[in-house]
C-alpha cells in the first residue's frame, strides 16, 4: 500500500519542485537580470551539482547506455525553460503558467498515442476537472487576453509540449544506468541547449559569480533542475506518463502559493477556489485507485 503512494507522491514532489521556477526567474529580473542569462545559471549550477552528486554516490563509471533517450530528455528539458522564459517576455506571469499547464493534456494525449489506448474514465473526469479549475487559479477571469502578441500564446503552448516531451523521454527506463548517472547526463545536454540559444558568455565574463546571478542559478539549479529530473527518473516509470500528467498539475498553485509569498502577489477568493478544484482533480485517481486496490485485497483475504 506504502508504493501505491510513494511514487505518485515523487511525481508531486518533483512538480511542486518545478511550480518554484517562474518566482526565482522573476525574482532575478527584479535584480536586473535577463531572462536568458537566469535560465544559463540555472543549467550551469544544475550540471554542477549533477556532477557533484555523481562523483559522492557513484563508484562506477559514467554509463552511456541508452543515450539517445537521455539526449532527448536532456534536449527538452532546456527548450522547456528556454520557451518558458521567451514566453514570459511577452504574457503576465499568470497567463504563461496556464499555457505551460497545458502538459497535463498533451501528456495524456501522448501517452494515449504510445500505448495506443484511451485514457481511462477516471482520468478523463480528473483531466476536466484540472481544466475547470485552471483559469480560476491563474487569476484569469478579468485579464483581457485580446492585446496578448501572438508570439506570447505560441512560446507558452511550445514550452509546454516540450515539457510533455520531457516528461516522456525522462520517465524511459535505461537499463544497466543508476539515477545519478541519467541526472548528470540530462543535465549535460540541457547545459548545452543554453549555450547555443541564451546567454553562455554569464558564465566566463564575470556576470554570474559578481554580479550576485550565483544566488538565483543555485535556486534555479536545484529546484528547476536536479529535483524534478531525480525524481521523476524513479517516479514516472512506475505511475506511467498520463498519470504523471496529472499530478504535475500542482505545479500551478505552487506557482501562484510561491509568488504570493515571495512576489507579495495578491491571491483572490476566487483562485482559492480553482486551486482546491485542481487539487481535487490531481488527487482524485489516486485515491480511487488506491480504494479499488485495498477493496480487492479484501476481496481476496475472504
Amino acid at each position: 500500500m506504502m508504493k501505491t503512494y510513494l511514487y505518485p507522491l515523487l511525481v508531486v514532489i518533483a512538480a511542486s519542485s518545478y511550480g518554484v521556477v517562474s518566482t526565482i526567474i522573476k525574482l532575478a529580473m527584479r535584480s536586473g537580470f535577463s531572462v536568458s542569462e537566469a535560465v544559463t545559471s540555472q543549467f550551469f549550477f544544475g550540471f554542477c551539482i549533477a556532477v557533484f552528486i555523481f562523483i559522492v554516490t557513484n563508484r562506477t563509471k559514467l554509463s552511456f547506455n541508452g543515450i539517445k533517450i537521455l539526449i532527448f530528455a536532456g534536449v527538452f528539458t532546456g527548450l522547456t525553460n528556454i520557451l518558458y522564459g521567451r514566453s514570459l517576455n511577452y504574457l503576465p506571469a499568470s497567463l504563461a503558467v496556464v499555457l505551460l499547464f497545458q502538459f497535463t493534456w498533451i501528456g495524456m494525449l501522448i501517452s494515449c498515442i504510445t500505448k495506443r489506448q484511451f485514457p481511462s474514465r477516471i482520468e478523463t473526469i480528473s483531466l476536466l476537472i484540472l481544466v475547470i479549475g485552471t483559469i480560476p487559479a491563474a487569476g484569469l477571469i478579468d485579464v483581457d487576453v485580446s492585446q496578448i502578441p501572438f508570439q506570447g500564446w505560441l512560446w507558452g503552448l511550445a514550452a509546454a509540449l516540450c515539457y510533455s516531451l520531457f516528461l516522456f523521454f525522462n520517465g524511459k527506463a535505461t537499463t544497466n544506468m543508476n539515477t545519478s548517472n541519467r541526472l548528470v547526463l540530462v543535465s549535460f545536454f540541457a547545459l548545452m541547449m543554453s549555450v547555443v540559444f541564451q546567454s553562455p558568455e554569464v558564465i566566463w565574463n564575470g556576470t554570474l559569480f559578481s554580479g550576485g546571478l550565483w544566488m538565483y542559478g543555485l535556486a534555479l539549479g536545484l529546484f528547476g533542475m536536479i529535483i524534478p529530473v531525480y525524481l521523476f527518473t524513479i517516479a514516472i516509470p512506475k505511475v506511467g506518463l498520463g498519470m504523471s500528467s496529472i499530478l504535475g498539475a500542482i505545479e500551478l498553485p505552487i506557482a501562484v502559493m510561491v509568488s504570493v509569498i515571495l512576489l507579495s502577489e495578491h491571491v483572490t477568493t476566487l483562485q482559492i477556489v480553482g486551486i482546491v478544484t485542481i487539487l481535487l482533480g490531481m488527487t482524485l485517481p489516486t485515491m480511487l485507485n488506491s480504494n479499488i486496490l485495498l477493496i480487492k485485497t479484501k476481496v481476496k483475504q475472504h
